[in-house]
């Protein structure tokens, strides 16, 4: 029975996966000759073999290489082989031991296996039992490994399951706000550099501006330097931090290393015209680009690869169905690891999370732009109905009293003087009393006259100091439905400071309204309204242009004259009442048909700017 040998069951791995290409096997002895002999038959069967005399020597090899198994003499001249077990367990929790001794004892040997050695072997040693021991020990130790690996990958797929649902989940609430979306994409981004996620060095976020002409980067996450990154904290996102409990909790997980990478992200700026930029490419094409040595299918700036100071990372584009949104570059600045297909469809499912939630954030700020849009115009509507009943009534008074002038004035005083001329030269008593009532009746006509010229003038301006844009956004408010209902567009140019005038606000804001007006009633089809302020020294220039039909030179000399009017129906004393304003307030109003090409009018009004 005791000549029997144990038949060990066929190997799972092959013999060049035992080891890694960089791991070796020790061998711990004071006799050379056992060293020797085992140092040459290990290497004649491929594994790498290094030697150690002593404890110390031992400690010296494992900080030189990477050591995946020791064959451990108990006696050794400076240590005990049994006390060492625990600490190389402890400092080397992969190295597998082999304990080696000319001491047949069970308790001894229970005692190895109790500290953590894999396995026990007496000398003299026999090569078969030695090699057949060694690679069942191997085989087990990378198994172990293996399976370590895979738990931890297993982790990561969880974890990026839970990231993706959590960040769905998110998307899913209506009322998505801009501080949740920078929440979004910075969890997004975490998760691409955890070590839990995707596991890369650093990660970097570019959008295009409001108006889709320009890629900026907003947003960047991991180390600055290749030397510091190594040295950031085991909770420091790609450098091995814990599993977290909750996904949504990576937000709130930040580091001061980020600092040099968002400086980075913030000088990066590509005009969407320049089609040839890998990033525009990338979105253009809604497909990820793998740049490996600073090359692939498209040409590669060298400007991208001295700003990121990295030629390997991938690019992966943000889209929605109708709009380019944004790119994300993601690398290994640290570790320099390539990067694979997997890893690149994992940052894509990333990507389209991060897509999702910049669309859905926004259309949800749009829908706020168009509810507070609407808020405010019928709180103007409401504050201001007066002023536009007034300015009705202003343009009707001013019409009745021009027409009473022009078709009653000059007959009234007629007959008035025709019956004062004539009482003078008749005596019969009854005629005079008749013409006497006639002049008497003339007379009160032309003082209701003289009434209704004082009440359109007795509008005088009270001048505050106020600023200029709130008003003119107020008057366009007010015309907001026309604007929408005849497919107006709207173009604002405003100065960065808001010019402070002395003026009447309620009556500038009336001109304002009449000259809008006009605009949107000669663009019955449709156009484009713009409206411009420059500020100068001492005045302020306000220009309304539209692309209406515009008028002819002769109709443009009379535009500001009362009851002037090229319209079927109106007054013509809007202008009229337009320049008086702009007079009353040292200003002056200028008409002039547009010669740009887009044909329509420009009204131009200037105004002295307040004093200090």
């Amino acid at each position: 029975m005791m000549n029997q040998r144990f038949t060990p069951p066929a190997p799972t791995i092959a013999d060049h996966e035992l080891l890694e290409n960089d791991e070796v096997i020790v061998i711990v002895d004071d006799f050379a000759d056992i060293v020797g002999l085992l140092q040459e038959f290990l290497e004649q069967e491929g594994f790498p073999v290094v030697i150690a005399g002593s404890a110390e020597a031992l400690r010296q090899q494992l900080t030189r290489h990477t050591v995946a198994l020791a064959l451990l003499d108990i006696g050794l001249p400076d240590a005990d082989g049994i006390t060492l077990l625990p600490e190389l367990k402890q400092n080397y929790p992969d190295l597998s031991v082999i304990m080696l001794t000319a001491v047949t004892d069970l308790q001894t040997a229970l005692l190895c296996l109790r500290y953590g050695a894999d396995d026990y072997l007496a000398k003299p040693v026999h090569f078969t039992d030695l090699l057949a021991t060694l690679r069942r020990v191997l085989e087990k130790r990378r198994l172990t490994i293996r399976n370590r690996q895979y738990q931890r990958q297993i982790e990561q797929a969880t974890f990026r399951i839970r990231l993706a649902h959590d960040l769905a989940m998110k998307m899913n609430t209506a009322y998505l706000s801009m501080i949740e979306l920078d929440g979004m994409l910075q969890a997004i981004l975490v998760g691409i550099t955890a070590a839990e996620g995707l596991q890369f060095n650093r990660a970097f976020l570019a959008l295009f501006d409001a108006t889709g002409t320009t890629l900026q980067g907003c947003l960047a996450i991991g180390p600055g330097q290749r030397e510091t990154g190594g040295e950031v904290s085991a909770d420091t996102p790609g450098q091995g931090a814990a599993l977290p409990d909750q996904p949504q909790n990576l937000a709130d997980r930040k580091t001061g290393n980020d600092a040099e990478v968002n400086r980075i992200v913030r000088a990066l700026e590509v005009e969407a015209a320049d089609t040839d930029h890998i990033l525009i490419r990338a979105v253009q094409n809604r497909q990820s680009i793998n740049v490996v040595n600073g090359q692939s299918e498209v040409p590669v700036s060298l400007e991208l690869l001295g700003l990121l100071q990295e030629d390997t990372f991938v690019v992966v584009p943000l889209y929605s169905p109708s709009r380019a949104l944004g790119v994300i570059i993601a690398d290994h600045f640290v570790d320099r690891a390539p990067i694979d297909a997997e890893r690149i469809q994992a940052l894509e499912s990333f990507a389209s999370q991060a897509s999702l939630a910049i669309e859905h954030c926004h259309l949800y700020m749009a829908m706020q732009h168009k509810i507070k849009e609407l808020e405010d115009v019928t709180s103007e509507l409401e504050k201001n109905k007066d002023l536009l009943v007034e300015t009705e009534r202003y343009s009707a008074i001013g019409h009745m009293a021009a027409q009473l002038a022009h078709n009653i004035r000059n007959p009234i005083t007629a007959i008035g003087g025709t019956a004062r001329l004539l009482a003078r030269k008749i005596d019969n008593k009854e005629w005079l009393q008749f013409l006497g009532m006639m002049a008497s009746e003339a007379e009160k006509i032309e003082k209701i006259l003289e009434d209704l010229f004082a009440f359109v003038d007795q509008v005088k301006p009270v001048c505050v100091r106020t600023p200029l844009l709130p008003l003119i956004r107020k008057a366009l408010l007010l015309h907001f439905g026309s604007l929408q209902d005849k497919g107006i567009r709207q173009t604002m140019r405003f100065s960065a400071a808001d010019p402070i005038v002395e003026v009447d606000p309620r009556l500038l804001q009336q001109a304002l309204v009449h000259l809008i007006r006009n605009s949107v009633e000669a663009m019955a089809g449709g156009g484009e309204l713009t409206i411009e302020v420059q500020s100068e020294e001492t005045q302020v220039r306000i220009s309304i242009r539209d692309t209406g039909q515009g008028l002819g030179e002769v109709n443009l000399e009379h535009a500001t004259d009362p009851f002037f009017t090229t319209k079927i129906i109106g007054t013509g004393m809007g202008l009229t009442l337009v320049k008086r304003i702009v007079e009353d307030h040292g200003g002056s109003l200028n008409l002039r048909n547009r010669n740009d090409g887009h044909g329509g009018m420009e009204a131009v009004i200037v105004l002295p700017i307040a004093s200090d």
